[in-house]
């Protein structure tokens, strides 16, 4: 997996730049400002990029905003967002343009490399990852709650527990020995399975409910992962 980072702090670069590689794949460029990103990603077209939000020359949103013209002339180009923010506007934008490969995670909230390395992997492969804490808040927007009526039972179902921060086995298991994840490791949540045999993040009530099945768990989440899309 070919993979541009862009991150303007130079010890946070460094430190996925080695992650990454430690999990055998290749850094093909690195970037610490807005224009940097979007020229290594139109020079490089990585099989993923991991964008940070906020950088110079404005410390604004140089890095979402050079993802997303990256998109405009690349298609479908897969960006994961890591950053301390929520950039609802930007961010809607991003996941809603129907395409596919997109992820948005907070730093705050990746405490596990080979879950982090799970999500950059899925969203190359062209899923949807997101961090609960961004669902959270972008469902807590006005345009978003308006689109919550064309979900499933099931699909809110789903929603609501990654919002939770409840990882895809436990909404898959749909066990009543699943427990919620502590304040202090929200795990990372895809909409989306890396292949069709895995289980995904679906269940038709709470893990509290020990009756619950998923036989039809793959077509629900694949469901889940073209509407969550266009949520935003």
């Amino acid at each position: 997996m070919r993979v541009v980072v862009a991150e303007d702090l130079y010890l946070l670069r460094d430190g996925m730049v080695r992650l990454i590689e430690a999990y055998g794949h290749e850094v093909v460029a690195t970037a610490a400002t807005g224009p940097e990103t979007l020229d290594a990603l139109l020079t490089w077209r990585p099989d993923v990029a991991l964008v940070d939000v906020r950088m110079p020359p404005t410390q604004s949103d140089e890095g979402l905003r050079a993802a997303l013209a990256a998109r405009r002339q690349l298609p479908g180009l897969p960006v994961l967002i890591l950053s301390q923010y929520v950039e609802q506007l930007y961010a809607r934008e991003l996941l809603a343009d129907g395409a596919g490969g997109t992820g948005y995670f907070l730093k705050e909230s990746v405490f596990d490399a080979d879950q982090f390395i799970d999500a950059l992997q899925r969203v190359a492969g062209g899923g949807t990852a997101m961090d609960p804490a961004v669902i959270a808040r972008l469902l807590a927007g006005g345009s978003s709650n308006r689109r919550l009526g064309g979900l499933t039972e099931r699909e809110r179902s789903v929603l609501a527990l990654m919002a939770e921060g409840w990882s895809n086995q436990a909404i898959g298991d749909g066990s009543s020995s699943a427990t919620a994840p502590s304040a202090n490791t929200p795990p990372p949540c895809s909409a989306n399975s890396a292949s069709p045999t895995t289980t995904t993040a679906t269940a038709a009530s709470s893990p509290s409910s020990p009756t619950s099945t998923n036989r039809d768990a793959p077509s629900a989440a694949r469901r889940l992962d073209r509407r969550c899309r266009h949520l935003v």
